[in-house]
């Protein structure tokens, strides 16, 4: 039987790679979006056309009950749940002294609390403390967490992912004896609309020239790749752990 891929946020960029490539790798695809119905259903429509079987499933993970909502419409329209990626993040680009409250809690019920309550909805299907069969959980962080912030202007992002990055960790300390794997990614500069706001991609492109040691941004498919291999049985002693898929940066 194939198996069962939820992406959040997968409507457009690293998502939309990522749920591709699932499906080109034989996965079922559940394709979350909030807001980009349009671009999810394309998504959609091209695992389709290819073979594949995909769903686009709409729901804000940043809110609880929205998320309970998306995963019982998962278990509705494909089943049970195998790999969870927590792609869905929103960039945050303002110093400390702008900040106001609204934008603060924004930045991290998308980047950080999508996180814990996607989680906490697949551990209670997956865990084999729940009578699960296991599965694999992938949470996308950010080189920003380790730089503490990649661009100027970027400390609340930063620090929504380096949150990321912990959790990360102490999810898969919980839960490995569950039949569950954890693991993170850190994409760099990478060629996608999030970047819109900060100058688009002219500007990003500048930035690799001399701040990325391969001297180049990276494209979604690339971090997609990453994404499969850790879902596969490739690496199945590969637990808590972050890729970095950053180009040296």
């Amino acid at each position: 039987m194939k198996k069962i891929m939820l992406v959040t946020g997968a409507g457009r960029g690293i998502g939309a790679a990522i749920a591709l490539r699932a499906a080109k790798e034989g996965y079922r695809v559940a394709v979350n979006y909030q807001n980009s119905k349009e671009a999810a259903e394309e998504v959609v429509r091209k695992i389709r056309s290819g073979g594949g079987e995909a769903v686009a499933i709409q729901g804000n993970v940043g809110n609880s009950e929205e998320v309970t909502r998306v995963f019982k419409e998962l278990d509705e329209k494909l089943g049970t749940l195998d790999v969870l990626v927590n792609n869905a993040g929103i960039l945050a680009s303002y110093r400390v002294d702008q900040l106001d409250e609204e934008n603060l809690i924004k930045t991290f019920e998308a980047n950080v609390f999508s996180a814990f309550y996607c989680c906490r909805e697949a551990v209670r299907r997956m865990s084999t403390a729940h009578g699960g069969r296991g599965g694999n959980i992938i949470n996308m962080s950010s080189v920003a967490a380790r730089l503490a912030a990649a661009v100027a202007g970027g400390s609340v992002y930063a620090a929504s992912k380096g949150a990321i990055d912990v959790f990360n960790l102490a999810l898969a300390k919980e839960v490995g004896l569950e039949g569950i794997r954890v693991n993170g990614i850190r994409p760099g500069l990478i060629d996608t609309e999030i970047h819109a706001p900060r100058g688009g991609l002219e500007k990003m492109h500048e930035l690799a020239k001399t701040g990325v040691p391969m001297g180049r941004t990276g494209l979604p498919e690339e971090v997609a790749e990453a994404v499969i291999w850790l879902a596969s049985d490739a690496a199945s002693y590969v637990h808590g752990s972050v890729i970095e898929v950053a180009g040296g940066r």
